[in-house]
């Protein structure tokens, strides 16, 4: 194929006259001046990236290649909105013309034109992920699946499980049995509803979220006439953080560039962290075997972090086997080594981050440009109390807030209801867990047992005086819907043992109780990410510990709850200052002057599942690597020595993180208790 620019004749309305040798670094002008053909740019962290994609489809029209004629492809509308307006303030003008925006979008607006050979009309509705679930809950129905008795999963999960499936391009059976193996006994029932599922969208005119990509690729396989359209079209394909492709995107990719083979993928393999969601870091790995002849750019100035962190992450990534070798090399002068700190406990740690957050507001600092970043959502329990109790003012961006999410509210409202008896809102939240109970039966269900709670006697009531909750369910049984019936007697058992005295005074002891039993059944049933869930849980039960009663846990919690609720509901005020707390997955592509990293304890950070394989070793490798990128002039490292144990277990020491002791001693100051004091 010729490798001359103008594939067609195009006179450009586009006049440029940018200097790029000026304008750009010289690896980044190499990029964004390539010849055409397959080209993978690894751009390393804050070394440009945008900036070079952004150039490069300024390049591709000062050649003459028509904007209809180029596909710039991203992951998220917020990405997609900034690349666009960064385009149009580079050229100076609108170019409504070119093709970008995210995957699905795309997706969508092809198969607008092209419905009908696929059996839908133009007109196809896109479900909502609640839409979705309403529908899988239509299919479970008509199968006459028992789902009681077989404890099958529900709609949303189902959904989850048919999302990976297709995103990885693998079978239900192949997913039930990598990722839930509690249910792999009921593969062919539940492929059975995905059948159903795509009959009936299919029936209904609708489409979910993921079609817009299945559907999109099945119709580029199955009609070449539209295939050689499209192949033809799209002259030159650009894509945006490759390195977070799934297989379905990946050979959407390679499809469309089939013809012209001018595909340019963007990304950096050492910030690959998605694989839990479809992500295959095989296809940045694998690209120049799938495309011979690729050329290979690398952009490794950094213009975010000073030499010293820079040169700590390089040694964080470097034990990584597979990887695409690269030296991020700093722009910026010289500032202090990363610091390491290791503490007595959790609580320790915390009241570190805290005294060293005021101490850097006294320099000047401000708390907008400071994060803490973690592995999970629990890693931050003991610094969310930390930071309430000396008024810090802080934000979350981990998604839902920890005390908010429905399990941690699920398990807590059976603290609430043997705490305080008259807790209307924790008891029909309980019984609305039970199968058949709804709002209108809570209601019954509460007002006979309110008649039927009776508040132990001085003088011992035989029957009230040990376990008066527990007695006032049993006494309610028959109001109970047939199909509960089962589920209201492990209620009536469980709220027994947490009435026990041994029990009732701590929280640490109650929360194992209400999981084991049968809160962890219903997580399966309930929640795709049911072990990240119960990591929650037994984490939760840990921070417990440190309260002296079930009362004082639960009013720290709604403190906190609280707090976080009002923070959400404040306007918007730029002269407030708060500090973030964000897992490291929420805040990649952020940057911050001062990030600390919290519980790098092994079995933690990297997480204890991971280590059953290499490849989740090293993806977990890439998010450390992704955590202390994310810093631009200070860097803290942290651990706590002891942790207390989950149930009846005693405290246990802590094993600092592996990717600690991969880093050469003197690359980090370590600062003990005294230098902290």
């Amino acid at each position: 194929m010729s490798r001359d620019y103008v594939l067609q004749p195009f006179q450009s309305a586009v006049h440029l006259q940018i200097d790029y040798a000026h304008e750009l670094n010289e690896q980044q002008c190499a990029a964004v001046t390539a010849p055409p053909g397959p080209a993978l740019v690894i751009a390393g962290a804050g070394s440009g990236k945008t900036r070079t994609l952004i150039y490069r489809v300024a390049y591709l029209l000062e050649q003459g290649i028509p904007p209809d004629r180029i596909l710039l492809l991203t992951f998220t509308n917020k990405a997609a909105g900034e690349m666009m307006r960064r385009v149009v303030d580079l050229l100076g003008q609108q170019l409504t013309a070119l093709w970008g925006g995210t995957f699905h979008s795309i997706g969508n607006r092809v198969l607008r034109q092209h419905a009908k050979l696929l059996g839908f009309e133009r007109d196809f509705t896109i479900l909502d992920r609640e839409d979705a679930k309403h529908l899988i809950s239509t299919c479970v129905g008509e199968s006459a699946i028992d789902v009681k008795a077989t404890r099958f999963p529900k709609a949303e999960v189902l959904g989850d499980i048919f999302s990976l499936a297709v995103n990885k391009q693998r079978s239900v059976a192949e997913i039930l049995g990598t990722e839930y193996g509690y249910f792999d006994t009921l593969a062919p029932q539940i492929e059975d509803v995905q059948k159903r599922y795509v009959a009936r969208k299919r029936a209904t005119n609708a489409m979910d979220f993921d079609d817009l990509l299945v559907l999109w690729l099945k119709l580029l396989q199955d009609h070449a006439d539209v295939r050689d359209h499209y192949q033809r079209r799209f002259q030159f394909i650009l894509v945006d953080e490759y390195q977070d492709t799934n297989k379905l995107q990946s050979d959407l990719i390679d499809l469309l560039g089939e013809r012209h083979h001018n595909v340019m993928v963007v990304g950096d393999d050492a910030q690959s962290i998605y694989a839990w969601r479809g992500a295959n870091f095989q296809n940045i790995l694998k690209f120049p075997d799938r495309y011979p002849g690729a050329k290979i750019y690398k952009i490794e100035t950094n213009y975010r972090s000073t030499p010293e962190i820079l040169t700590f992450a390089n040694a964080a990534i470097a034990a990584n086997l597979q990887q695409f070798a690269k030296q991020l090399t700093p722009a910026r002068q010289p500032g202090p080594k990363p610091v390491l700190m290791v503490c007595g406990d959790a609580a320790q740690q915390a009241a570190f981050i805290a005294q060293r957050l005021l101490e850097l507001r006294d320099e000047g600092g401000n708390l907008n440009n400071m994060a803490a970043l973690y592995r999970s959502h629990f890693h931050a329990l003991e610094l969310q109390l930390e930071l309430t109790r000396r008024n810090i003012p802080f934000s979350i961006t981990s998604g839902i807030r920890f005390f908010e999410q429905a399990h941690i509210k699920d398990v807590t409202a059976h603290l609430k209801l043997v705490t305080n008896p008259r807790d209307e809102l924790s008891f029909k939240r309980l019984v609305q867990l039970l199968p058949g109970v709804g709002g209108k039966g809570a209601d019954k269900l509460w007002r006979r047992f309110s008649s039927e709670f009776r508040v132990p006697s001085s003088e011992g009531d035989l029957d009230t005086s040990r376990n008066p909750i527990a007695a006032a369910l049993q006494k309610c049984s028959p109001s109970v819907p047939k199909k509960s019936t089962l589920a209201w007697s492990q209620l009536t058992a469980t709220c027994s043992q947490l009435e026990e005295t041994t029990v009732r005074q701590s929280a640490a002891k109650m929360i194992p109780l209400v999981v084991e039993a049968g809160y962890d059944d219903y997580l399966k049933e309930n929640f795709a990410n049911y072990r990240s869930r119960i990591d929650d849980l037994k984490q939760l039960a840990i921070f417990a510990q440190q309260f002296e009663s079930v009362d004082e846990f639960l009013s720290q919690m709604a403190l906190l709850t609280n707090v976080e609720a009002e923070d959400d509901k404040k306007p918007a005020d730029r002269d407030e200052e708060r500090f973030r707390l964000s897992s490291i997955h929420q805040a990649k592509g952020l940057e911050f002057d001062v990030v600390f990293v919290v519980m790098l304890c092994d079995g933690l950070f990297p997480s204890e599942r991971s280590l059953d394989t290499t490849e989740g070793e090293e993806e977990e490798r890439r998010l450390f690597y992704v955590a202390v990128t994310r810093a631009r002039n200070e860097l803290y490292l942290s651990y706590p020595l002891m942790r207390a144990g989950y149930g009846n277990s005693d405290a246990t020491f802590q094993q600092p993180s592996r990717f600690l002791g991969e880093i050469p001693k003197e690359l980090v100051d370590e600062w003990n208790l005294r230098t902290f004091a």
